[in-house]
């Protein structure tokens, strides 16, 4: 976390900096496996619009460090949050019925995110010049 964080004013059941580390770690393992197993069930006729929304998907969830904490703009993180939290629906809904695992394995993930959502408008109302 940076010394910007640190001065922010914290919503309710903020958790402690220390666990975010072994979280995402733990989170991102189990949207590797879920991955995995998904392309494996669709490799031979590929869902190029499901596909499409993983490389979506997986872009906000790397650009959302960048906004939130390297532009400081947790207004716009909150933006590119709700499209992370819609395309992570998406993938949960779309997987279900090819590759049940693989749904289940983002379960954990998806209600991280939406927590994560909350913490973000959280700062953001919290916070507003």
């Amino acid at each position: 976390m940076n010394d910007w964080y640190s001065k922010l004013n914290r919503p309710p059941l903020t958790p402690p900096d220390w666990l975010f580390g072994p979280v995402w770690t733990v989170l991102y393992i189990m949207i590797g496996i879920s991955l995995v197993l998904y392309i494996r069930k669709t490799h031979q006729s590929p869902v190029y619009y499901v596909y499409a929304a993983i490389l979506i998907h997986l872009a906000a969830n790397f650009a959302w460090t960048g906004i939130f904490f390297g532009l400081q703009r947790p207004g716009w993180a909150l933006v590119d949050i709700v499209a992370l939290d819609l395309t992570l629906v998406l993938l949960v809904v779309r997987f279900w019925p090819v590759a049940r695992l693989s749904s289940v394995l983002l379960w954990p993930y998806l209600a991280w995110v939406l927590f994560a959502t909350y913490l973000n408008a959280g700062f953001y109302l919290l916070n507003k010049p």
